[in-house]
């Protein structure tokens, strides 16, 4: 993984304590796409469980995330974001 991932690994674990989690970087598939400059680490799936998405809506779930993530999601920042939250017993 590289810098952009290490830190939201590192943010996510901090702010939602997820039992399971799974960063992949999907730049390369978007090559030539908006928001791809061509250094890398603009596109990013995000699959993660935790208690804390327990009781909340897909929407809220994916708040949580991006207040985890924070100046990561500003402009010049990540550019595309997949988020498959979960709670714990729920499927991914």
């Amino acid at each position: 993984m590289g810098m952009v991932a290490d830190k939201i690994e590192a943010r996510l674990r901090a702010a939602l304590a997820p039992a399971a989690l799974s960063i992949t970087d999907d730049s390369e598939s978007h090559r030539g796409h908006a928001g791809h400059d061509g250094s890398g680490e603009s596109h990013f799936t995000v699959k993660l469980t935790s208690a804390a998405f327990a009781g909340q809506s897909r929407v809220a779930r994916q708040r949580l995330v991006y207040a985890a993530l924070g100046d990561l999601m500003a402009p010049g920042g990540v550019h595309a974001l997949v988020i498959k939250a979960s709670a714990p017993g729920e499927a991914v």
